[in-house]
């Protein structure tokens, strides 16, 4: 089962393909997305990853939390259920 993983930290300048071939280090990544602001279509600074499996998502949890992409020590962690707006 696919375990979606927060990424906190990220540099503006990090792209989906950069941080996806990151994450690879730890095992499969099915997906990787960057939330942007509507207006402006720039980076928020955090996205979400989607392992492959969750021991996978547990070792890139392991590894990566807290190492350097594009100069910046990432928070990695486990995502948590979107909550829904009223």
């Amino acid at each position: 089962m696919n375990k979606k993983l927060f990424v906190g930290n990220l540099s503006y300048d990090t792209s989906e393909n950069a941080l996806k071939d990151f994450f690879s280090e730890a095992g499969q990544v099915e997906s990787a997305a960057i939330i942007t602001d509507k207006m402006s279509g720039r980076s928020k600074g955090f996205g979400f990853v989607e392992m492959a499996s969750e021991e996978e998502a547990e070792k890139a949890v392991q590894m990566l939390n807290g190492k350097e992409l594009d100069s910046r020590a990432l928070t990695v962690n486990e995502a948590r259920p979107k909550r829904e707006s009223f």
